[in-house]
């Protein structure tokens, strides 16, 4: 397993960051490699993200010195939504087959955790989510069909999308953690615009099915002091709770978001409008 430290940044600090700056506190690459985990541990609310990408044998979740525990999930809850192949998770020696857009939250107090392809010509690809914890609540399976679908947006605006909540208060229970994903329609490439910040929790962004020759410009900063961050696919970028959530492509894609910090209301969120935008 591998994990590297991010720490937190200062707004004052990061709108004098060039761009290279910027995409080394903020952005990161290659979430995905194969039969390896690969996790960033970020000081932003002590979020945990990352990829699982077991092809040619299965990945054990091991604890790390960066949480100083016996094992990983002792003080966290995590995750997960599969965008790859069928794939399968062991908690505790119980196995759960995990489709395709399939998604699982598991407690803290899980000791192991265990992921593994059904093909490895087909491997699953699970994106992980993970916080620190208080309380225990029940693993829960997350079936696609059964998250919560909400359309929003306008084709005129270019928004158009279905906000589908995995890790949501009406769909299962967690301590802190907020998880799911937007799939953007074709002809749209605006997510949450008009823009907004809530300065009770950070997010983390993974955009995917994303072309390789297409981009998406990741906004952040302040209402009054914006910057961008070109991202490709499978990608991630960090995004504080004092930063704009807002980003658009070059076509249609798809982005996973997670959220950790004071409160789990997904709709109470400051907005922005655009024309204040800077």
């Amino acid at each position: 397993m591998k994990m590297e430290v991010r720490y937190a940044n200062n707004p004052e600090d990061s709108k004098y960051y060039t761009t290279e700056q910027l995409r080394k506190h903020y952005l990161v690459q290659n979430v995905f490699e194969e039969d390896e985990m690969n996790f960033v541990y970020s000081h932003q609310d002590r979020i945990i993200a990352g990829g699982v990408l077991p092809v040619n044998k299965e990945l054990k979740l091991e604890t790390c010195d960066e949480l100083r525990a016996d094992y990983f999930l002792e003080r966290r809850e995590l995750g997960f939504i599969n965008i790859g192949g069928l794939g399968e998770v062991i908690l505790d020696g119980k196995t759960y087959t995990i489709k395709p857009k399939d998604g699982m939250y598991v407690g803290m107090g899980t000791k192991e955790v265990i992921f593994k392809s059904v093909d490895p010509k087909n491997p699953a690809k699970f994106y992980v989510n993970s916080c620190p914890a208080h309380v225990t609540y029940p693993t829960y399976y997350i079936d696609f069909e059964k998250a919560n679908h909400v359309p929003c947006g306008e084709e005129k605006t270019l928004n158009k999308r279905v906000i589908n909540q995995y890790i949501h208060p009406d769909v299962c229970k967690s301590c802190q953690l907020a998880m799911g994903m937007t799939e953007l329609a074709v002809g749209s490439g605006w997510n949450t615009m008009p823009s907004h910040t809530h300065e009770r929790r950070m997010e983390v962004y993974f955009y995917f099915n994303l072309d390789e020759d297409q981009a998406v410009f990741h906004m952040m900063g302040t209402k009054d002091e914006t910057r961008h961050i070109v991202m490709h696919n499978e990608e991630l970028v960090i995004s504080p709770s004092w930063s704009i959530h807002s980003g658009v492509g070059t076509s249609n894609y798809a982005f996973i978001w997670g959220m950790c910090g004071e409160n789990q209301t997904f709709t109470d969120m400051d907005h922005i409008a655009t024309k204040d935008l800077k």
